[in-house]
């Protein structure tokens, strides 16, 4: 009988996990550069924290958790209008939806314990009842830094800067993607509708998936009127360069004065950086609490969803009873990045090996002189491992290659009595008397070649 994994969850193997570690730590030392510093927040949170805070839709693909106990105990099923009323009755608490809500918990509950601006980053994994599909999952890991207390427009520079230093590390050509959630809220007035923004913003936040005409579609069952929908078109389909965007939104919005602030903002930091940006007005990050500047990446080298969200909330803290901290960030979606990696054959071959090198058991007192070979080469940095068993050498050998291992060492009673160990090389077959010494130098000449042919091959890719 096979036991499935629940869907939108995985299993992974230790090659898939080396590689997702080396994903974690490529982001987790950028992060380091700058400054920033580690938090972990519970997988469980209070459902009073996590409600409201995604919208109707992030509402709805909350994980939630049945109370303890009996938790049907006093509650009239035949009094439920509905399933949403009874879930709230008998959950009370749920998984976390993403890293951003928790954050702004953590802030206000160790608010007197952190120095501001506070620069933190958090790697933990995330859970939303959506529908699984490619790139889609219902656990997943967020990469998430933030930078709290400090309205600057110099944070949202940091943080450009740190996109492109992690995707240059991780040998992926994206696209950065930027807009302003100010910009949208002037459009909502344009249209006469500013008490509508959040119905405006989840509808263009689909326009890549469903297209132009049915995010329309979409608004007229919110009752926006024909004009208005007249009205919010031709501002969806504004092309050019960023510089000729940027001049028909002030045309635009040359009245309302929270749009020339979103354009203001987007200039400011574009004079900040170098790195190369693309205005994208469809752009609207649904979720409820950004209200500046927004972010997302796309690959330019193969479909798949975003690789990067994010983007300023001014007030976050303010549901939990503390207003007025301004705070801005982005979240890295490793699972993409490893699928992007992944089928472009990026990743170092070496990850494909645990060990350079298997000492073969020949059972006592062989195998001790094993060990102490196995921790010699550990000194050195080298990984080895001393098969355990004293088995036929074929069994030995077997399990050499299909943990890819380069090489196994041969140590019996000639060998301990010369000093010199016998080797053979797993690809060839050949074999050759080796001191310690050499051994050990074959071997990181080995691994030196092996990284500068990954690098080669990565080069050429490029």
């Amino acid at each position: 009988m096979t036991y499935n994994t629940a869907k939108g969850t995985r299993d992974f193997l230790p090659l898939q996990t080396s590689r997702r570690t080396f994903i974690f730590e490529t982001i987790k030392k950028v992060f380091n550069l700058h400054g920033f510093q580690n938090i972990e927040t519970p997988a469980i949170e209070n459902l009073a924290t996590l409600n409201g805070k995604y919208g109707q839709e992030g509402d709805k693909l909350l994980f939630r958790i049945l109370n303890s106990g009996n938790f049907l105990e006093n509650i009239d099923l035949s009094q439920q209008n509905s399933s949403k009323e009874l879930a709230n009755k008998i959950c009370d608490k749920g998984l976390r939806y993403d890293l951003t809500v928790p954050f702004a918990r953590f802030v206000v509950n160790h608010f007197n314990d952190i120095n501001l601006p506070f620069k933190r980053y958090q790697i933990q994994p995330v859970w939303r009842a959506d529908r699984p599909q490619k790139g889609r999952y219902r656990e997943f890991m967020q990469c998430d830094c933030d930078i709290i207390g400090s309205n600057s427009i110099v944070n949202e520079a940091e943080l450009i800067e740190i996109i492109e230093e992690v995707f240059s590390a991780l040998n992926l050509q994206v696209t950065i993607k930027v807009n302003n959630r100010k910009i949208l809220a002037a459009l909502a007035i344009l249209i006469g509708k500013e008490d509508c923004l959040t119905d405006i913003t989840i509808a263009i936040d689909k326009i890549e998936k469903i297209g132009l005409e049915k995010v329309l579609d979409e608004l007229r069952t919110k009752d926006f009127t024909p004009s208005q929908i007249d009205t919010l078109k031709p501002f969806l389909v504004i092309e050019g360069s960023n510089e000729e965007k940027l001049s028909q939104l002030k045309d635009i919005f040359r009245d309302i004065e929270i749009g020339l602030k979103g354009i203001e903002e987007i200039e400011q930091m574009k004079d900040l950086i170098s790195q190369e940006i693309e205005i994208d007005l469809t752009l609207a990050r649904g979720l409820n609490y950004y209200t500046g500047m927004i972010f997302e990446v796309k690959s330019k080298e193969i479909a798949i969803g975003s690789l990067l969200g994010g983007g300023r909330y001014d007030n976050l803290t303010g549901i939990f009873g503390h207003a007025g901290i301004s705070g801005v960030g982005i979240s890295f979606g490793a699972d993409r990045i490893y699928d992007c990696l992944d089928q472009l054959g990026r990743f170092d071959p070496k990850m494909e090996k645990s060990s350079d090198i298997l000492f073969i058991n020949f059972g006592f007192p062989y195998v001790k002189t094993c060990l102490q070979y196995a921790k010699r080469l550990r000194a050195e940095n080298i990984s080895c491992e001393v098969f355990p068993h004293e088995k036929q050498i074929s069994v030995q050998t077997s399990y050499a290659a299909k943990k890819g291992i380069s090489f196994v060492a041969y140590v019996g009673e000639d060998e301990i009595k010369s000093g010199n160990l016998t080797i053979k090389t797993m690809a060839s077959g050949e074999q050759g008397k080796y001191s310690f010494e050499q051994l050990k130098t074959l071997l990181k000449q080995t691994n030196s070649q092996t990284n500068k042919t990954y690098e080669l091959n990565n080069n050429c890719k490029d």
